[in-house]
């Protein structure tokens, strides 16, 4: 009969450290339950307070490259080969640009015959406006990765 609470006891134990305080609880009955929270008011406090508590791990400064160089077999692109790429991915983007820039006009051109046909208001048109804003969104993703490169 004593191991029963001892064996439940020594199963709540690892939930101390999230539930912070365990009550013994026994009722008229003489049952015994352990609780996270007070059940009535003839529970007992049996473990609480901060020497269950985990102390939280020190904060980590960010990482910089000084701070963890390359190992010397690691792979290194020369400087004009890394600018010959970086020139080309700008020229991709710039195509892109260009590429959904006339997707854009060519979709407020078609939003703007839903409308004048259908009228403003029209379901109709809605995919004409998401379309036109998807559009705009796109422009704007290219012109930030436009302003990330070297």
């Amino acid at each position: 009969m004593t191991r029963s609470p001892l064996a439940l006891l020594v199963a709540l134990l690892p939930l101390t450290a999230s539930a912070q305080t365990i009550y013994k609880c026994i009722d008229a009955s003489g049952s015994t339950t352990y609780a996270s929270s007070r059940l009535d008011k003839s529970c007992k406090v049996i473990s609480s307070g901060p020497e269950n508590a985990v102390p939280a791990p020190p904060k980590a400064k960010p990482a910089s490259a000084a701070s963890h160089p390359s190992p010397s077999s690691f792979p290194r692109v020369q400087e004009d080969t890394q600018k010959a790429r970086d020139g080309d991915r700008r020229h991709i983007l710039e195509q892109e640009l260009a590429g959904e820039q006339r997707s854009l006009e060519q979709a407020r051109k078609d939003l703007a015959e839903q409308e004048a046909t259908r009228g403003a208001s029209s379901e109709r048109s809605a995919p004409y406006r998401d379309r036109v804003g998807q559009h705009e969104r796109n422009i704007q993703a290219i012109q930030k990765e436009l302003g990330n490169l070297r």
